[in-house]
């Protein structure tokens, strides 16, 4: 049955809240419409999530007491202070500092369950997460025990909370050729493969780690029957997305910032219906788009290309889903029916099966039909 929820309150502004709002105090009376409550209701897809990248101050600050050694903060306010980055390498090695408290099962457990019971809040019904499960086997987690305690959180996710996750696995880049075998080796032994992995990716800093290199291990992934989704073109310049295309059989691009440099690089990527995972707020917080005001996502969309709009690592850039939505909203003048139209598009995007594509977009065409006629 198709839910419909009820109109929420005003959504409670995270840190990165802020970004949105300086429009809309700028703005006089009657020109911009507070969409938030639509927003929050919405239901929503999410592509382009990381799995470590969204544990929120709660279980930071929990793991972080789990495993006193670790430098990262166990007060959750001092957590915004340290998610502060100076730029893409700084955001790199705070990232790796909380990666290193997740060092057993049951925080892997504890983490996933957490980031979908918080996907759930936003009325996310889908997300492919993003998961990097060599920096869990190189600390020394079990592979079986890691794969098992992923897939005991999925499951009681969508029972329990009614949100359904599937799994990327990425190759943290800048590991090397040793993480992209080991992760291709979890990926595709039929003895470890989950049961919710559905793509393979290529995530970590861009600049000194070529895309071509990996061309055996996506090849292989491809094979396997895993789709492609590397992140390319967030720091580095367009001709890198051209290489997770040519090289890496990309199907969707994660970031791909810097496609705007290339016009018949959007041209190509609107022709051939290849999407864009565009995180907005993360790329103001790495220091990859200087302003909001200057990013590429309206030339996305004037050049046809199929944009989905997604939170990255939320809690550390001070975001959320609904956040992005709102920035997007700004950004594209979109009102109540574009935004429905950008949750579709996260649909259309997404490894779902037909049939939840189907009843996902529907469910999304009953709620907005419901709030502009009530």
């Amino acid at each position: 049955m198709t839910r419909v929820p009820p109109r929420p309150g005003r959504a409670r502004r995270s840190r990165g809240g802020t970004l949105t709002d300086r429009h809309d105090t700028a703005a006089t009376a009657g020109q911009v419409r507070d969409l938030h409550p639509f927003i929050a209701g919405l239901p929503k897809a999410e592509l382009h999530v990381h799995h470590v990248g969204s544990a929120s101050p709660r279980i930071v600050s929990e793991l972080a007491a789990r495993h006193p050694d670790s430098k990262v903060p166990t007060d959750p306010e001092a957590l915004a202070d340290y998610f502060t980055f100076t730029d893409f390498a700084h955001f790199i090695e705070v990232y790796l500092s909380v990666v290193d408290l997740v060092r057993t099962p049951e925080d892997v457990r504890l983490l996933t369950y957490e980031v979908a019971r918080e996907l759930a809040r936003q009325q996310v019904r889908y997300a492919e997460l993003t998961i990097t499960p060599f920096s869990s086997t190189r600390r020394g987690i079990d592979e079986r025990a890691f794969m098992d305690a992923i897939e005991d959180a999925r499951k009681a996710a969508e029972s329990e909370l009614g949100t359904v996750l599937r799994w990327c696995f990425d190759i943290p880049g800048e590991a090397g050729l040793e993480a992209a075998e080991e992760t291709t080796r979890l990926a595709t032994d039929d003895r470890l493969r989950p049961e919710g992995l559905v793509s393979f990716g290529l995530g970590g800093p861009e600049i000194g780690v070529p895309r071509p290199q990996f061309k055996p291990y996506f090849d292989r992934a491809i094979a396997a029957g895993l789709r492609s989704v590397p992140h390319a073109g967030e720091t580095t310049g367009p001709e890198t997305i051209w290489d997770a295309l040519n090289e890496l059989g990309a199907e969707r691009i994660g970031h791909g910032t810097s496609a705007a440099q290339d016009p018949k690089l959007l041209q190509h990527l609107a022709e051939r219906r290849i999407p864009l995972e565009v995180c907005p707020t993360s790329n103001i917080a790495t220091r990859a788009v200087a302003t909001l005001d200057e990013h590429p996502i309206k030339e996305f969309t004037r050049a046809g290309v199929l944009v989905t709009v997604n939170s990255d690592d939320p809690p550390m850039f001070g975001t959320d889903l609904g956040n992005e939505y709102a920035v997007a909203a700004r950004l594209l003048d979109l009102d109540e029916r574009g935004l429905a139209g950008l949750a579709k598009n996260a649909v259309e995007a997404s490894f779902l099966d037909p049939a939840g594509k189907a009843r996902l977009a529907a469910e999304i065409d009953t709620y907005t039909d419901s709030w502009l006629t009530s």
